[in-house]
C-alpha cells in the first residue's frame, strides 16, 4: 500500500476569480487527480504503484494489477462466455411430485410481469442481466478497441456506461439470494442445480477480479491518447494550455465521470474527455440527499408491514414479511442465514439512513473531529447498500419456480416493490451525497475560527509592539 504524493498548489498570475472562463482558457492537468473522499489533489502515481491511498482520508485512489489490460481482456472475455451460459441455461430445477419447473435468469424477471409488477421485473432484469452485460462489453471494448486501426470514436460512451452500471450489477447479491431461496425450496420438494448456477458463481468471481484489475483512469488515458474523447478539439487545446499554466487547485474541477482534472471551466461546461457536466461538487448534493432519505424512510414502513410474498400450500394461504422470513429461518435452525438476511434486509437500510443523516448534519454543523471515520463510513454505505436486494432476488427465484396451482404457489406481495424502492432510493442517496462537502465545511470552519482568534488576540489588551509584529506578540501572550 502506497500513499499518493500531494499535488503542489501554485497560483498563476494569469488565473484570477474574475476572469471569464471561455473554451480557450480551459486547462487539462493530466498528471493530477482528486481524492473523491476529501477533495485533496495529488499527482498521478506511477503505474508501478498498484495500490495508492489518500494520505488525508485513506480513500483508495488507485488499485490495479501489474498487467491490467491483459488481465481485463482475459477476465472480460471469460465473463462474456460465462454470461452466455447464465442467460441460456437453467440454474435450478424444482421437482414436486413429478412436476418440474425450471428456473432461468430471464424467467425470474418475466415472472413479475405475469403478476402485473413490470417495474419490479425491469429492476431485476437490469441488475442481473443488462448491467453485468454492459459492464463486460464496455470494459472489453475500452481496452481492446483502441488497438484497432480505426476504432469507433464513440468508444468513450461505452466506458462511461460501464463505470455507471458498476454498482447496479448485482450478480453476487443474486447468488446469495439463491442460497436463501434454496433453503426454502428444499423444504418443499426436490431441487437440482443446473449448469447456469455454476457459471453464475464463476461470473461472480470473474467480475470481482475484473473490478480489481483495471483502474478506470488507465482506460481513459488510453482513449485520450487515441483521440477517442467527447471533444477532441477542446481536449487538444486544453492540453496545450497546460504547458503555460501552473496548477491552481482553487479553480480545479475533477470530472465525476472520468476523473479528469480541469481548470478554468464554466459552471455549465462539459468534460472534453467523457462529456459529463463539470461541477466542483455534486450539484444540490445535500438537498437531493435529504429528499431521497425522506422518500426511503416513507417506503420502509410499507416494505416491512406488507408481505413481500404470499405462499399458498394445499389451499392454505399465508403472507410472509421480511421479518417473518427471518423468524422462519431461525425456527429452521438456519441461524447463519437468518443473521445474514436480518442484517442485509433490515439493518442495512436503517444504518444507511442513519449514516447519511449524520453526515448531512455534519455538513450543516461541521467538525474536524471524526472526519476520517465519517469518510470511511460513507464508503462502507456505498458498498453495502446493494446487498439489501437479497430479499427481492429470493422472491424472484421463488415465484418463478413455485407455481403448482392448488398444491403450492408463491406470489409476490406489495411489500416486494416497496422494499426494492427502498434499496434503490438509498443507493441513489449515497451516490448523490458528496463526502467532500464535510471536509469543505470543516476546513472552512477551522479557518474561520483561527481568523477570529487572531483578530481577538490582535485587538486584546495584551497586544504589544507594531502591527507588523502582531503574530509574535500573540505568541508571546499565549506563552505567558
Amino acid at each position: 500500500m502506497v500513499h499518493a504524493e500531494q499535488q503542489d498548489s501554485q497560483t498563476d498570475g494569469a488565473v484570477d476569480g474574475g476572469r471569464s472562463r471561455t473554451a480557450s482558457s480551459i486547462v487539462v492537468h493530466r498528471h493530477a487527480l482528486e481524492c473523491p473522499g476529501c477533495g485533496a489533489f495529488y499527482r498521478q502515481p506511477p503505474r508501478s504503484q498498484l495500490e495508492v491511498h489518500c494520505t488525508r482520508c485513506h480513500t483508495v485512489l488507485r488499485r490495479t494489477t501489474r498487467s491490467p489490460e491483459r488481465d481485463t481482456v482475459a477476465l472480460a472475455g471469460t465473463g462474456l462466455a460465462l454470461f452466455i451460459l447464465v442467460g441460456l441455461m437453467p440454474y435450478i430445477t424444482f421437482d414436486m411430485r413429478g412436476r418440474e419447473n425450471v428456473g432461468t435468469m430471464l424467467g425470474g424477471a418475466l415472472a413479475f410481469w405475469e403478476y402485473g409488477l413490470w417495474v419490479l421485473g425491469l429492476i431485476v432484469m437490469f441488475t442481473t442481466l443488462i448491467a453485468p452485460f454492459l459492464r463486460l462489453v464496455g470494459l472489453l471494448a475500452a481496452v481492446t478497441a483502441p488497438r484497432m486501426r480505426k476504432p469507433p470514436r464513440e468508444l468513450y460512451i461505452l466506458l462511461r456506461v460501464a463505470q455507471w452500471v458498476r454498482p447496479w450489477s448485482m450478480i453476487e447479491v443474486f447468488m446469495l439470494g439463491m442460497l436463501v431461496a434454496y433453503s426454502r425450496l428444499e423444504a418443499l420438494a426436490h431441487v437440482r442445480f443446473g449448469v447456469a448456477l455454476y457459471a453464475l458463481g464463476g461470473l461472480m468471481l470473474v467480475m470481482a477480479a475484473m473490478d480489481w484489475a483495471l483502474d478506470p483512469r488507465d482506460a481513459w488515458n488510453k482513449l485520450e491518447a487515441r483521440g477517442l474523447v467527447a471533444d477532441p478539439v477542446m481536449m487538444g487545446e486544453a492540453r496545450r494550455n497546460a504547458a503555460t499554466r501552473r496548477f491552481d487547485e482553487r479553480h480545479a474541477i475533477s470530472c465525476h465521470g472520468c476523473g479528469l482534472v480541469v481548470e478554468g471551466a464554466d459552471h455549465d461546461a462539459s468534460c472534453p474527455r467523457c462529456g459529463s457536466f463539470l461541477h466542483r461538487r455534486k450539484p444540490d448534493s445535500v438537498t437531493r440527499t435529504i429528499a431521497l432519505v425522506v422518500a426511503a424512510v416513507l417506503l420502509y414502513i410499507p416494505a416491512n408491514i406488507y408481505p413481500v410474498m404470499i405462499i399458498t400450500s394445499l389451499g392454505d394461504t399465508s403472507p410472509h414479511t421480511i421479518v417473518g422470513g427471518v423468524k422462519e429461518l431461525i425456527e429452521a435452525d438456519m441461524w447463519p442465514l437468518a443473521a445474514l438476511v436480518f442484517f442485509a434486509s433490515v439493518m442495512v437500510p436503517v444504518l444507511k439512513v442513519i449514516g447519511l443523516v449524520w453526515m448531512i448534519l455534519r455538513v450543516r454543523r461541521p467538525s474536524m473531529e471524526g472526519l476520517k471515520t465519517r469518510t470511511r463510513i460513507f464508503h462502507v454505505i456505498e458498498m453495502i447498500g446493494r446487498w439489501s436486494m437479497i430479499d427481492v432476488f429470493v422472491v424472484t427465484i421463488l415465484i418463478a419456480l413455485v407455481h403448482m396451482g392448488f398444491i403450492a404457489t408463491i406470489q409476490p406481495g406489495p411489500g416486494a416493490l416497496a422494499f426494492a424502492g427502498v434499496v434503490i432510493i438509498t443507493m441513489l442517496a449515497a451516490e448523490t451525497f458528496d463526502p467532500r462537502l464535510m471536509w469543505d465545511a470543516a476546513i472552512e470552519r477551522q479557518r474561520s475560527t483561527r481568523h477570529s482568534r487572531d483578530q481577538a488576540a490582535e485587538e486584546g489588551p495584551d497586544r504589544v509592539g507594531l502591527v507588523s509584529s502582531s503574530r509574535v506578540s500573540v505568541q508571546g501572550g499565549l506563552s505567558r
